[in-house]
C-alpha cells in the first residue's frame, strides 16, 4: 500500500506549487472535517454545519460552552501545527504541552498542558494507562524513540506509531485523543502529506485498532487505517488539480 501512496505523493509533489485558491479551499475543507470529526469522536454533538458556523464566530443555540470551545480550540491547535511545520521546529515535550494547552484552554485551565497527577482509564479499552509517576519517564522514552528508531520508519508508520504510543501513555487528564490526532497530522504534514481525517463513523474500527496495538503490540491494523486515510487525502488533492 505504501508503494501506491508514495507514487501518488510523487505526482502531487511534481505539481507543486499548487494553485493558490485550490490550496486554500482544500485546506478549509480538510480542516473543517478534521475539527468536526476529531471532536465528534470525543462526544461533541455539534454537526459539521454547526461546527462551520462556530468557526465563523457564530454561537449555536442549545449547545454547551464546552462544545463551542472545543471547536475554537481545535482551530487554534491546527494553526499551531501549521506554524510548527512552517518553522521546522524539532519535536519535543514542550511542543506537545503547547498543543495540549490549546486543546484544553478555557475548558480545564488547571490541567491544560500539564501532565496528569491522577490515574485515568480509557472508556471501552482493555489497556490501562500508566500510573502518574511513570508518565515523565515514558514521555522521555517517547522522545528518544522518535529521535532514533522512529526515523528509520516510513513517515506514515512513524505518525501512526507516534499516535499509538502517545495515547497509550495518556499523559493528560483530558484531551489525549484530540492531541494524538493533531500529533499524527503534524508528523504527516512535516513530511509533505496533506492532513488526514479519521472519521467519526469509523470510530469503532479506530478504537479497536488502538486497543489491539496497546494490548497485543500488533500495530498493523492501526497503521493500515492511517494509510487508508492518507491515500484518501492524496486522492482529494489530486482530483482537485487534475
Amino acid at each position: 500500500m505504501f508503494q501506491q501512496i508514495d507514487k501518488k505523493k510523487a505526482v502531487l509533489d511534481a505539481k507543486r506549487p499548487l494553485p493558490k485558491y485550490t490550496v486554500q479551499s482544500l485546506r478549509e475543507k480538510l480542516f473543517l472535517e478534521w475539527t468536526y470529526n476529531s471532536n465528534a469522536i470525543e462526544g461533541n454533538t455539534l454537526t459539521i454545519n454547526e461546527t462551520k458556523v462556530v468557526l465563523e464566530g457564530i454561537t449555536v443555540g442549545g449547545r454547551t460552552l464546552r462544545e463551542h470551545l472545543e471547536v475554537i480550540n481545535h482551530r487554534d491547535a491546527i494553526r499551531y501545527v501549521e506554524e510548527v511545520v512552517q518553522k521546522e521546529e524539532p519535536f519535543s515535550q514542550w511542543q506537545i504541552k503547547n498543543l495540549h494547552h490549546l486543546v484544553l484552554k478555557g475548558i480545564n485551565d488547571e490541567y491544560a498542558g500539564v501532565y496528569r497527577d491522577q490515574q485515568v482509564f480509557i472508556s471501552g479499552a482493555t489497556h490501562t494507562p500508566p500510573a502518574p509517576f511513570k508518565i515523565q519517564e515514558q514521555m522521555n522514552a517517547l522522545i528518544i524513540w522518535y529521535e532514533t528508531e522512529a526515523q528509520q520508519l516510513h513517515p506514515i508508520t512513524r505518525g501512526a506509531m507516534l499516535h499509538v504510543i502517545f495515547v497509550g501513555i495518556h499523559p493528560f487528564i483530558d484531551g489525549n485523543g484530540r492531541t494524538s490526532r493533531l500529533l499524527l497530522n503534524l508528523e504527516l504534514m512535516k513530511n509533505g502529506y496533506p492532513p488526514i481525517v479519521i472519521k467519526v463513523e469509523n470510530r469503532l474500527a479506530y478504537y479497536n485498532a488502538l486497543d489491539k496495538s496497546h494490548v497485543m503490540k500488533d500495530y498493523q491494523d492501526f497503521i493500515m487505517l492511517v494509510a487508508s486515510e492518507v491515500e484518501a487525502s492524496l486522492d482529494l488533492y489530486l482530483s482537485a488539480i487534475n
